[in-house]
């Protein structure tokens, strides 16, 4: 990727994180603040699972248990170690690397369905391990005690507003990251990989070990979403690493657009909008979930960012067209 190409986006970047430091001073109030917090956890986490899913070709249904264990892991560092918060940062995305590499190594190997539901096997063997070992995790109440939020470099989690400025930096930084990681040669031979591993492996690429590097990838930063969720609660709970998370992830991706680098990020705003809304007006808020999934996946089901851009590529190809008919 050429550097000056690098350099935009940079400046990109920052003039997105920019916007959203004014933006609490526009809609002031915590109720604001705190929607952003949870969808910053959220769009990392169905981020990070859309390239698996829409670069990587492999759909997974146990993504939720690097969410979750990223939220222990960086919890527990934070009570029992008492570490700063960036190292805990740091240790949290190396542990969740480690067992992303144990698990992908055995599942990366399996093709289609054997492939997603060994994941969620595995995601459903970690949240049972959390339910039973109470003494470390607390069983089915989850940590008790708070997370310890030390301040750093003048930074200070306590409060509210550092909190928000930290998950929206967290936030850019990471899809800036998995964005350029999609850019790269890597990328696209991943691409390659989910249109025609044969052909690939023809070439003389090792598919299991591209595909393994992104199941790591995509694991460190799902687990990024769990730290953010666990500094927002103060806690981790065991619903962290439940089988639903991972289909709130599916959910989103699907929402947003399989494969639309952003399509996560808009399907995190449109669960959660739609989470607040209809929780506030009745407690069926799984049928409404339903008929609104059934409504995406018959009417739009490149999700609302995938039809956008196809509607706005396929204007653009016919007034290409058009001139070219003129000349």
């Amino acid at each position: 990727m050429r550097r000056s190409t690098v350099l935009r986006d940079v400046a990109f970047a920052v003039g997105v994180l920019a916007i959203l430091s004014v933006l609490p001073f526009v809609f002031p109030g915590r109720h604001f603040s705190d929607f952003v917090i949870r969808m910053s956890a959220f769009a990392v986490f169905a981020t990070s699972l859309n390239l698996l899913i829409g670069y990587g070709g492999m759909v997974s249904f146990g993504h939720g248990l690097f969410y979750g264990l990223g939220a222990y892991s960086f919890a527990l560092l934070m009570q029992k170690a008492g570490t700063s918060i960036p190292m805990a940062f740091l240790l949290t995305m190396l542990i969740s690397a480690g067992v992303a590499t144990l698990i992908g190594a055995i599942c990366i190997r399996l093709k289609e369905i054997y492939f997603s539901f060994l994941t969620l096997a595995f995601q459903m063997l970690v949240h049972s391990l959390i339910i039973a070992w109470t003494p470390l995790t607390g069983g089915d109440q989850g940590l008790t005690g708070g997370v310890p939020r030390p301040p750093f470099l003048g930074i200070r989690l306590d409060d509210p507003h550092h909190l928000y400025l930290f998950c929206c930096f967290v936030l850019v930084a990471s899809l800036f990251v998995m964005y350029h990681f999609v850019q790269s040669p890597f990328g696209y031979t991943l691409r390659m990989i989910r249109d025609n591993p044969r052909r690939v492996g023809f070439l003389g690429i090792q598919v299991w070990r591209i595909r393994l590097l992104a199941f790591v990838v995509a694991g460190i930063f799902g687990s990024v979403g769990g730290l953010l969720m666990s500094l927002f609660v103060s806690s981790a709970y065991p619903d962290f690493a439940y089988w639903t998370i991972s289909g709130e992830g599916v959910f989103m991706v699907l929402m947003g657009g399989i494969g639309v680098f952003l399509g996560p990020l808009v399907g995190a705003v449109v669960l959660l909008l739609l989470s607040d809304i209809v929780t506030g007006l009745t407690e069926y808020f799984g049928l409404v979930l339903g008929v609104v999934i059934l409504c995406f996946a018959l009417g739009l089901r490149k999700g609302l960012l995938g039809t956008l851009w196809e509607a706005w590529r396929d204007r653009r190809r016919a007034g290409a067209g058009l001139a070219a008919g003129k000349h």
